[in-house]
């Protein structure tokens, strides 16, 4: 008999979604149609900022961010090295240089005393990118009061942490606390587009830097012609007319993806009301566990829980992870490890990093596992979960 395979993360797709992605290719322009926009107006206005710009991936996302903010040659963008590489590699795609701040042992996000430290020792820093690393908000009072200092921008990666909110209440993505926000709509996401990511800001200028950016740099919304001889025939811009005023990409996202994305938007409550329920139920079993321990407990109420994650003491329990991971995926449950500290990656190690660096993700990363954690898992497949770890473990 085969074994149910249970995965770390899984998208939820119903009829619903179905049928609103089939109504645009009947009905709807397939890319740079009314449907982006639609998308945009409601993610705008669900996490409370003024702008939104929908791009085709989260780190298409991370890339225009810090395109729009101008950073490059000389400029030092500091991010946590607890995160996926296209946080840091953002920094490279302009030409600055990727630092990190070591992480919080408990949040596991970025930590300002950290932060504190590594501006002190940079002596400049152009832009700082925060993390919310598996769906739990970064303490953004604290690093934009450390940005301002630093006369640094800060753009907010939130690619697992839409929905979640900051102890002061309002939405990650308000930009309250920061420039910019980005998030990502891949399918193991909070919300699902196939791949797909999305802007907020609540500046105009950058927000208009950014439309021009995703499409070429072609003139967008009222911008201005630069060559009003070839613009403009007896006073009026000539039909056909654009200009590119500056270097851009085609990081468009389609009329499908949008529709599939507005259609999961409309789910996101009940999403996130389930992914904290596991998350709870989880806590609930693995209390007082000698050798497992829940990570992120605190700020449930905050957490959009993209994540579920547990530290492992593998040296204690005598078994390897590697070892533990393949008994799990055995019994057929296939857990993950987010992540590998970006400093310890090859391309990074070449750039200078050595383990050693950053020992609060270091201690992290050598007991993390990501456990099953999305809509869709039932309690008893959550229950299943539970009985293999503890088996393998004990």
């Amino acid at each position: 008999m085969t074994l149910e395979r249970i995965p770390y993360g899984k998208h939820y797709i119903d009829e619903d979604d179905i049928q609103s992605v089939v109504d645009v290719m009947r009905n709807a322009a397939l890319t740079q149609g009314p449907k982006v926009k639609e998308f945009e107006q409601a993610l705008a206005k669900f996490v409370g900022a003024k702008y939104a710009v929908a791009v085709s991936s989260g780190t298409a996302a991370l890339h225009m961010a810090c395109l729009a903010a101008e950073l490059g040659e000389g400029d030092n963008v500091v991010t946590s090295p607890n995160t996926f590489v296209a946080s840091a590699n953002c920094a490279i795609y302009v030409g600055a240089t990727p630092q990190f701040a070591d992480i919080d042992p408990n949040t596991l996000n970025m930590s300002p005393d950290a932060l504190t430290q590594e501006c002190e020792r940079l002596g400049k820093v152009s832009a700082i990118i925060p993390v919310h690393f598996g769906g739990l908000s970064c303490d953004m009072p604290a690093i934009q009061n450390i940005a301002k200092r630093n006369q640094a921008i800060v753009i907010e990666d939130a690619s697992h942490a839409l929905g979640a909110t900051y102890p002061t209440g309002e939405k990650v993505g308000c930009c309250t606390y920061a420039d910019m926000t980005v998030f990502s709509f891949h399918p193991v996401k909070i919300i699902a587009a196939g791949e797909g990511g999305m802007i907020t800001t609540n500046d105009e200028d950058l927000y208009r830097k950014l439309i021009r950016i995703r499409s070429h740099g072609i003139t967008k919304l009222d911008d201005q012609f630069e060559c009003h001889d070839e613009a403009l025939s007896e006073g009026e811009v000539n039909p056909w007319y654009y200009e590119m005023l500056e270097l851009g990409f085609n990081y468009r996202i389609t009329d499908m993806q949008s529709a599939l994305a507005l259609s999961q938007l409309n789910k996101l409550d009940s999403f996130l009301f389930r992914r904290r329920s596991l998350a709870l139920a989880y806590d609930e079993a693995l209390l007082g566990q000698a050798h497992i321990k829940p990570a992120q407990i605190g700020g449930r109420k905050h957490n959009a829980h993209h994540l579920y994650v547990v530290r492992i003491d593998f040296k204690a329990i005598g078994k390897p992870r590697r070892d533990v991971m393949n008994a799990l995926i055995e019994q057929g449950v296939i857990p993950q490890v987010h992540y590998i500290p970006v400093h310890l990656q090859p391309f990074y190690k070449k750039l200078g990093y050595k383990r050693g660096d950053y020992p609060n993700a270091e201690a992290y990363y050598d007991q993390a596992l990501s456990l099953p954690e999305y809509y869709s898992l039932t309690d008893e497949q959550q229950q299943r979960v539970l009985q293999v770890l503890l088996e393998v473990v004990a």
